[in-house]
């Protein structure tokens, strides 16, 4: 195992990791369960950034393949889910005089 720093992998672990944590802060808030899926998907593209900078992807290439797999497919159905949910009307407030 060998530390390589690399900013880009670095930077994406860093953007992966504050989507995550307002995925679950979302969540927390009551804005449903797809800010939290997506934080996991993100979550999960992190850690195979965290592998990259911490010199195991060849180690763990396949498992980090399929773990890449599944979040792209949990993006997918999140934008599948979005797509297809009609959205509900807002209330309309009177016209103020």
């Amino acid at each position: 195992m060998s530390l390589t720093f690399d900013l880009s992998f670095a930077v994406n672990l860093l953007l992966c990791v504050l989507i995550l944590i307002l995925g679950i802060r979302a969540f927390k808030l009551g804005k449903g369960k797809m800010p939290l899926l997506l934080g996991i998907a993100f979550g999960l593209f992190g850690l195979s950034h965290l592998a990259n900078l911490l010199g195991l992807h060849d180690s763990l290439s396949k498992v980090l393949l399929i773990m890449r797999i599944f979040a792209y497919l949990l993006v997918v159905y999140i934008q599948y889910q979005i797509a297809t949910t009609p959205q509900k009307k807002q209330e309309e407030k009177p016209a103020e005089n």
